[in-house]
This record gives C-alpha cells, structure tokens and sequence, in this order.
C-alpha cells in the first residue's frame, strides 16, 4: 500500500499528546467560498489570515483521500440514509443544497433549524453530505441526507438540556442516524431517557467525548451514555489529539484536525488555521456509518456499527479498546471496498453486549446469520484495558494488517454543560 492510503497510528498507555497542538498551531488561512454563507464558530480558533481562493477548501480535506473515498463512492455514497444532525441549526449553502431536511428547532430563539446562530452545525452538516457545489467542502456521505435539529451550544445552571427533546424528536424522525457534536460534563435525567429512547426506536447515535483533556478530562454527556458511540480525535499520523479526552466511554476515533470549517458571520469563508475537535470526528463518524448503512439498508444499527468496530485501524486486542482511541480509527473503506467486517446478531448492542429489539423494518439479512467466533468486545460498562505498547510505525507483512486511517478537524465540541444541576457521573454506567 501506498503513502496516500496508509497512516500510522502511535499510541501508548497514557499517552494522548500526539498530533497538532490544538492551541499553539501556526496561524491559519482563511478560504474564501463563493456564494455561500456563516457566523463565528463556537470553537476555539487561533489568529486568522485572508488568503487563498475558493477550490483551495476541498485541496485542504487530506482525510478523504487517506479514505480512499473516490473507492468507496463507487460502491456507496450514503444514498438512502439520513443523518440527524443535533447541533445549531443547518444552513442554506451551495454544498448543502437539496441535502438538507427541517426537523425541529427547541432553541426558543430568533430563526430556525435552517438558521444556523454560529455556524457549527452547518459545517458538520457539509462534512457528512456536502456536494462541494460553490467551492465548499465535501461530505463523506454526499449521496446521503441530513435532518436539522437546533439546539443550545451552551446552557450552564440549567435543570434540563434542551438538548434531550431535540434527540426526542431526531428519534422519532425518519433519520437512521443520530450526529451529535456537542458535549458536556454534567449527566441529565431528561437527556439519558431521550437517548434510551432513541436507542429502543433502533437509531444508532455518535458524539464527541470533548475537548477540555489538558485542562479537566471530565466525562463528557452524551457520549458516556450507554448507548452513544463516543468519538475521540485524531491526527494524521493516527495519534490522538492532546485535547482530545479520554476514559472508557471513547468508542471509536475518527479525523479531528486540520480540516476547514465555516469561520465568519457572513458565511463567506472557511478557517484553515489547523485547529479542530471531537465535533469533526464525530460527523465524519457518523458519515462513514452511512456509507455501510446505504450499502446494507437492511442491516440494524447494531450491525453497521459491529462492522465499523471490526474493520477500525488498531493494533491492540479488540476485548481491550484504547482510552484513548477506543476500538480504533474508523475506516468503512475496509468493508466497502475490501469486504472486512461481519455484521453478527442484528439483536445485540456491541459495545454492551446486551440484547435490543430489533426495530420493525431492520430485519436480520442473511449476512447477519454469519455470527463470528471472533472474541466479543467488552461490554459498555465493564472496565476496558489501555493500549499495551506503542504500535509500530513500519509496514506490516500483511497488507490486510497495515494500519490506515481516517482523520480530520473542524471546530471543537460545542459546551451544552449544566452548572448547578451537575450530578455524580459515572462511567459507562450512565
């Protein structure tokens, strides 16, 4: 394999520093787009600099060729899924155009779901389907769809998220997946019973883990929740990045740096400044379970997401999963184009290990029937080992064994925390 299609992947016990800092990076461009549109990211962002024109943006989206997307696509484009995106709001952009659904918006404030009050959810939405039409950036699903539901980056001392009627109302919508790049470090009634919810109506949900490691390392909500796919990011050597948080809630890794992101208030440029966050990981997630999913609509969440776990790029025993990078860095390429990863019973949760309904419409496919003798992860609650050693940056004898992977960035995990209203958080136990 080639340098375009193969990444190391660096990772030790205890080790989480790797990769571009997120706060010291050099001062980053900004790509202008033409005809489209935002307001300031919610992010952390470093000094800006005009520059570059417009194509510029999709010359700066290095993880879709470390995909190897242009093979994926000829098998599948994400057609036939949608993803919802909770976040704050969706858009109206070139890239986005026609890709786009109204769901609800629970904000409470001016606008709605296709106003998007600092341009976060838009960028997440063109990570998983933009078209790229007017210089913008392209998805990773772009044959897929996405649903907008609004809902507050921040919230501090209150009682409730709003955010849990906004995954309430993603549940009951026609969208197979749920995306949600936004966090916290304080668990909510309201918000674990909407995910329990949506978990029990078959969707298959991803978030960010956070991005506060070299400050706090709290364990971030909603992805602790049993039934939430924790995203963690990485660079691209594969190492995880150093605000990117750890614990056994991290599911799996995808792309979290040096990838542009909408940046101004007037939605007329992209920031290219090498920063990024959990937020572009888990969209870029989330899209890579629409390609599956597309390929496979027959197949239960619990099945695409088995099969994500089973072709992830690690070098660790996948019954000890990482803290750090968790089951490894998502690669839906080794499914798609390779044929690696069996979907096993359509009835059990992979990361607990637990028997779930299967949803009516989500049938078993015969695939399904070839239930591996593979060792079973550990279940989403039981205490999963760290990498033992560093894995090794040479080629493998087995090119079926070379570690590639997928990574990129955009702005960091938005806050939706709750101040006053902080309970005693659990690991994996939530």
């Amino acid at each position: 394999m080639t340098s375009e299609d193969v990444l190391r992947v660096e990772s030790e016990v205890g080790r989480h520093d790797g990769g571009a800092a997120l706060f010291s990076g050099p001062a980053g461009r900004r790509v202008v787009s033409v005809g489209s549109a935002v307001s300031a990211l919610v992010a952390m962002s470093v000094g800006l600099a005009p520059g570059a024109a417009g194509a510029d943006v999709q010359s700066k989206q290095w993880y879709l060729k470390a995909m190897r997307a242009d093979a994926m696509w000829k098998v599948s484009t994400g057609q036939g899924i949608k993803v919802a995106v909770v976040d704050s709001g969706v858009a109206k952009t070139p890239s986005l155009e026609g890709r786009v659904h109204s769901g609800k918006d629970v904000t409470g404030q001016k606008g709605g779901v296709r106003d998007d009050y600092n341009g976060h959810g838009t960028t997440m939405a063109e990570l998983i389907v933009g078209s790229g039409r007017g210089g913008g950036l392209k998805g990773l699903a772009p044959g897929a769809e996405v649903i907008s539901f609004r809902t507050s980056l921040s919230g501090f001392g209150k009682k409730e998220s709003d955010a849990a009627e906004a995954i309430r109302a993603a549940a009951d919508s026609d969208a197979q997946i749920i995306s949600m790049s936004i966090g916290g470090d304080y668990l909510y009634p309201n918000e674990k019973e909407a995910v329990k919810y949506a978990a029990s109506k078959g969707k298959l949900m991803f978030a960010g883990v956070g991005n506060d490691a070299e400050e706090k390392n709290f364990v971030g909500y909603p992805a602790a929740y049993r039934n939430v796919v924790g995203v963690s990011a990485a660079d691209k050597t594969g190492k995880v990045a150093r605000f990117s948080e750890f614990g056994d809630y991290v599911d799996l890794a995808a792309p979290g740096l040096d990838i542009p992101r909408w940046c101004d208030a007037s939605f007329r440029s992209y920031c290219d400044n090498g920063g990024g966050g959990t937020s572009a990981a888990t969209a870029l997630a989330s899209a890579s379970a629409a390609l599956i999913w597309s390929k496979h609509p027959d197949w239960t969440a619990n099945q695409v997401l088995r099969v994500l776990i089973d072709t992830a790029s690690r070098s660790w025993p996948k019954d000890k999963p990482s803290d750090y990078l968790g089951y490894g860095l998502v690669r839906p390429s080794w499914h798609l184009v390779k044929g690696q990863g069996k979907p096993g019973p359509a009835g059990v949760d992979p990361l607990t290990n637990e028997k779930t309904p299967v949803v009516a419409g989500s049938s078993p496919s015969s695939s399904s029937k070839e239930s591996s003798a593979r060792t079973s992860p550990p279940s989403k609650g039981s205490a999963g080992g760290e990498v033992a050693a560093s894995v090794s940056s040479s080629k493998s004898k087995d090119n079926d064994n070379q570690l590639w992977i997928v990574v990129g960035a955009v702005a960091a995990a938005a806050v939706i925390g709750g101040g006053a209203f902080a309970v005693v958080r659990n690991r994996r136990s939530a």
